[in-house]
């Protein structure tokens, strides 16, 4: 009970909620490097998961790097990439932290968007393709409409994950909520610690949450194959 009302007075001190350490801007640092991090990899892995999982090539090649991935801590990446950073003169308290976020969050989204492709009804792909569809078309018009909710789940795992391990940023010097905790930690200030980890698991909540919406957002109705297959006014078939 002791803990807890010393992490509700250091949320209730008004000098936490203000300055270059106060909560709104270490919530935004960590929603900006955060956001950053799934952009990045959602660029990088979407447009090969796509592809494998149209064309059934390469389905090793996504094995392999969702196993790499899962198997290489985020902490030894940080710290692999630190002294690389150095040597190439990069600002180590961002670029490494933001290469290890990167590395975590591309196996789930290349999974589930290979996953999500290899999902839709090969008899559906097949008469989209008798009707004259290009494989491109294919892939745009039916493959990926009906794999989006698939997709979207990876995208929420990775940025789930991305929020959780950001934290790990303040080992570098970064910024986000990991300030809390690691500071906290170093001058054992317990109620900064507790605060700091409060807010990165109310954070990641509000993520998953958020891309839970999408998801249902974006699940497919019972007309969506066929709207997907029918082609546009002005091509061949259109009515």
């Amino acid at each position: 009970m002791e803990l807890l009302a010393q992490v509700l007075a250091w949320f209730g001190d008004p000098a936490h909620w203000q300055g270059t350490d106060g909560i709104p801007t270490r919530v935004l640092e960590h929603v900006e490097a955060s956001g950053l991090s799934v952009l990045v990899a959602a660029t990088l892995a979407l447009p090969l998961g796509l592809a494998v999982g149209h064309t059934g090539r390469g389905a090793f090649l996504v094995g392999s790097i969702a196993n790499l991935g899962r198997a290489l801590p985020s902490f030894a990446l940080l710290l692999m990439l630190i002294p690389i950073a150095v040597n190439l003169r990069l600002d180590f308290s961002t670029w490494p932290i933001l290469g290890a976020m990167v590395l975590l969050a591309i196996p789930p989204m290349l999974t589930n968007a290979y996953a999500g492709i290899r999902a839709v009804d090969r008899d559906l792909v097949e008469a989209a393709r008798g009707m004259g569809l290009s494989g491109l078309q294919v892939l745009l018009r039916l493959e990926l409409p009906l794999a989006t909710p698939v997709i979207v789940t990876g995208a929420r795992l990775a940025a789930v994950q991305v929020v959780a391990t950001y934290t790990l940023g303040a080992v570098a010097g970064g910024g986000g909520l990991g300030r809390y905790i690691y500071d906290g930690f170093a001058t054992q200030d317990t109620a900064r610690m507790v605060a700091g980890a409060t807010l990165v698991a109310l954070l990641a909540i509000a993520t998953d949450v958020a891309f839970g919406g999408v998801a249902r957002l974006t699940a497919p109705r019972g007309a969506t194959a066929r709207r997907s297959l029918a082609p546009p006014a002005g091509e061949p078939g259109a009515a």
